[in-house]
Formats: structure tokens, C-alpha cells, sequence
């Protein structure tokens, strides 16, 4: 069983090992989350793909912009890897997001998209049909802009519940996280002392409502900790 990683560097490691697994059982829709707002999505990117090495111009990036795209080609060296940006913000977008899948394509990787590039992200997707695609850090659950209701629903049955998440990790405070790791099952970890013990492990991704459930059968009602209150210690030992 994965246990939390000590590092920054430990859980993209990690997070390669999940994806690798998940391609090798089959799944062609994945994603990956480390869910720290102070962190920079740039330098995991930029970590997390040589285990992609090999794939050479097979592998197709995407950022949400040229201004993002030009900053990976002129910081991260000579990549063998195809580099794109899907610009969909106002007129920017010029080239028809069907023509940025080629046939010499092996696997597409998404840095970090928002709810904006819902459309072409989907888009790409289906037109890479069994072809691996990972999206990275991805904010697709915007409420405001993808809509709720119908619309929201349809939008989470047609594509958003298509993609396996691989790998998640997100700390709830300074001593609680939820933890995804694939073959692995969705684990909710605590330190009350500072050292964390896994308390619960569920199919799916627990809630809000669910991890009430699970700190007050653990830990008792009295002693069930403040959730979402803050994260900077558990970036801060993440980040040393």
C-alpha cells in the first residue's frame, strides 16, 4: 500500500508510478491532481513527463496558452516533445481543435486546464480516440463556467466521468489528507500528532458530507478536525 509521500519530488514520483500502472490496465483517460494552490504548475509539468522520455514527438503537450507554451520551449531545454496551446480565450483561437491531433500522435498531455478549455479539451479527447490523454492538475469543475443543473450533469456524464483519476492528493488541513494513488483505493489519512495513519479507505472520492462521516466514526464527535480550515503545513513539510 502507497503511503503519503515526505516531498514534493516523492509524489510525482509516485503520481508517474500511478499513471504507469493505469496505462498498462487500459485506461486512455487519466488524471492526475496535486491539489496545493501555492504550487506552481510549471515545474510539476515539467517533472512529470520525462517518464515520457521515450515517446519522443509522440507525446503532444497542451498548455492553455502561447504565452505558457513559449515559456516551456524556451525554459525546458531541447524537448523532443510536440508543444501546443489551446488559446481559446476571446478570438485567439485560430487553428480547429480537430486539426491538433495528427496520426503520428501517441499520447497527449494537458498542463493544468480550467473550465474554459472544457470544449477543446473534450474535443481533442474524442478525437484521440484510444490514444492515452492525461490532464495534469486540471481545474475543469468550475461551476460558474461549465453551469449546473442539466447542463452540468450531461457535461459530467459525457465527458468528465470518462476520466480516471489516478492520482490525487490534497490536504484537507494540517493534519488530514485525501489520498489516490492507483491500484490503490481512495484513502482519507490523519496526524493528529503529527504523524499521519490512514483512517478510511472508499470506492470513490469521499465528499464533504462523507468525510464527516468518516473522522466522527474514527475519531469521535468532539474530536473530529476543523476540514478545509488551512493547508500551509502540509505544504510546508510537502515543499522541504
Amino acid at each position: 500500500m502507497p503511503e503519503l509521500p515526505d516531498t514534493l519530488e516523492d509524489a510525482i514520483a509516485q503520481a508517474q508510478i500511478a499513471t504507469q500502472a493505469a496505462l498498462e490496465a487500459g485506461y486512455t483517460r487519466l488524471q492526475v491532481e496535486l491539489v496545493f494552490p501555492e504550487l506552481k504548475p510549471m515545474p510539476i509539468a515539467e517533472q512529470f513527463i520525462t517518464m515520457f522520455r521515450d515517446r519522443g514527438a509522440g507525446l503532444k503537450l497542451f498548455f492553455t496558452d502561447s504565452g505558457i507554451a513559449a515559456l516551456a520551449k524556451r525554459d525546458w531545454g531541447d524537448l523532443p516533445h510536440q508543444i501546443r496551446s489551446l488559446d481559446v480565450a476571446g478570438s485567439r483561437q485560430t487553428t480547429p481543435v480537430t486539426e491538433q491531433v495528427d496520426p503520428e500522435d501517441e499520447l497527449y498531455v494537458f498542463v493544468s486546464p480550467s473550465a474554459v478549455e472544457v470544449p477543446p479539451v473534450e474535443q481533442i479527447c474524442n478525437a484521440a480516440g484510444e490514444r492515452p490523454v492525461i490532464l495534469l492538475n486540471p481545474r475543469l469543475e468550475d461551476v460558474a463556467t461549465i453551469g449546473i443543473g442539466y447542463a452540468g450533469r450531461q457535461l459530467r456524464q459525457r465527458f468528465l466521468d470518462t476520466i480516471e483519476p489516478c492520482y490525487y492528493l490534497r490536504p484537507l488541513d494540517d493534519q488530514s489528507a485525501i489520498f489516490r494513488c492507483y491500484p490503490s483505493p481512495w484513502q482519507v489519512w490523519y496526524a493528529p500528532d503529527g504523524t499521519y495513519e490512514l483512517i478510511a479507505e472508499e470506492r470513490d472520492r469521499p465528499d464533504s458530507e462523507k468525510l464527516d462521516e468518516i473522522f466522527a466514526k474514527a475519531l469521535g464527535q468532539s474530536a473530529k478536525p476543523s476540514l478545509f480550515a488551512g493547508l500551509q503545513q502540509f505544504i510546508k513539510a510537502l515543499g522541504r
